[in-house]
């Protein structure tokens, strides 16, 4: 089987990809006559293109060479090549607008689609994600937010850092005030943000002496789904209820926002559960918060102050209080600044592929290899022109015009 790692060619582009040099050279080996890999040169990539050649990987233009194409982000319509299977994350599941012409053509060149956000073990759990590095940039970003509106520290970005060893030596300068962070979500994003603030020498506390206890250095609070929404009827919270049926519920996260500086959202959000707080919220005085890192970056989702993405080029937008207009990064006292890049882990591309591509090799090309795998016949989208079972509610969504 050829594999071929295409090069990126969405805008903007991602330096981030499946396998690093070393990666493929390993994999190559361990699976000698089972897999090669073909290296489409990028000008961008993380990994330079004689990084790969001196690992002793083919390079070469032509991806229709390849029987599997691997890339990060949506391939671009015109890249599409006819009769051939590619695994990136499409971005399609949830029927995104963005993305729809782009489907439609693969039903029309005939295209078998995987998605690694589909890829998932017996328990149904995710396993390659980018989830960890979009945490750890976020954090850093968050932390670089506050720095610049504070005035307090100045931090190199994280996209101009050539690793997470660079990063961390930038967070040395962090100097903080005894503020209170909140950071929602215990999955891999959170805890790739509980992972920065602890490298910077924050105290972590618990829920309660977060709201109730005063601290001469900063901490920070992990908060989970209960903590911060109740059973509308009783207060009461039940887990699998909330799950199965979050509407039943309302948030009651203002006593956090009241004595909190910044919040780093985190978590997974179902559009059916209450929003953290309302717009109208930001407009009290007991409304603390100045500083959100939104990692989640859901628009107008779980924090309503995430109106648009911001960009890796021009991270930080403000929102007015007032009148909930946008006003540019840090243009007024009051105003609260939002960090909501979509694109997080690509700041540190190389640590996040190397990660990405380990994840890969333990869970993806074992299954690639089998006669048979279900793992990765539920990750596939699209096949011989039409959509798979799992994935016939695209319909309306892939007929539209």
């Amino acid at each position: 089987m050829k594999i071929g790692l295409i090069r990126e060619g969405k805008i903007p582009q991602d330096k981030r990809v499946a396998f690093t040099p070393s990666q493929i050279k390993k994999l190559q080996q361990q699976y000698s006559g089972q897999i090669e890999f073909v290296v489409e040169p990028s000008p961008i990539r993380c990994y330079s293109d004689e990084e790969y050649i001196e690992a002793g990987i083919l390079m070469h233009e032509d991806m229709a060479l390849c029987d599997l194409l691997m890339g990060i982000k949506e391939v671009p319509i015109a890249q599409l090549i006819p009769n051939k299977t590619y695994v990136f994350f499409s971005h399609t599941i949830k029927k995104q607008p963005s993305n729809r012409g782009m489907l439609q053509n693969i039903l029309e060149k005939n295209i078998q689609l995987l998605d690694y956000e589909l890829l998932k073990n017996e328990k149904g759990e995710r396993t390659v994600a980018f989830g960890h590095w979009a945490g750890i940039v976020g954090a850093y970003n968050g932390l670089w937010t506050y720095g610049q509106k504070s005035g307090l520290y100045d931090l190199k970005r994280a996209y101009s850092c050539f690793d997470r060893e660079e990063m961390d030596r930038e967070l040395e300068k962090v100097q903080l005030p005894p503020i209170k962070i909140i950071v929602t979500g215990k999955g891999r994003v959170g805890k790739g943000v509980e992972e920065v603030l602890k490298k910077v020498g924050i105290k972590e506390v618990s829920t309660q002496e977060f709201l109730h206890q005063y601290y001469e250095e900063p901490i920070f609070t992990v908060l989970s789904s209960s903590d911060y929404n109740r059973r509308k009827t009783d207060g009461g919270f039940d887990k699998n209820e909330f799950y199965k049926n979050p509407e039943l519920y309302e948030s009651h996260f203002l006593k956090y926002a009241e004595v909190s500086d910044i919040l780093m959202a985190a978590a997974y959000w179902d559009h059916r559960a209450p929003r953290l707080f309302e717009r109208e919220d930001i407009q009290s005085d007991d409304f603390n918060i100045s500083v959100i890192a939104d990692i989640t970056c859901d628009i107008d989702g779980s924090v309503p102050t995430t109106v648009k993405a911001s960009t890796i080029i021009d991270p930080v937008y403000d929102i007015d209080r007032d009148n909930f207009s946008v006003l540019p990064a840090f243009g007024k006292q009051q105003s609260i600044s939002v960090m909501a890049i979509d694109n997080l882990p690509t700041e540190l591309p190389r640590n996040a592929s190397e990660e990405f591509g380990e994840q890969l090799s333990e869970h993806f090309i074992p299954e690639l290899l089998k006669a048979q795998s279900l793992i990765l016949e539920k990750a596939t989208i699209a096949r011989e022109g039409d959509l798979t079972l799992d994935f016939m509610y695209l319909k309306d969504y892939v007929n539209e015009r």
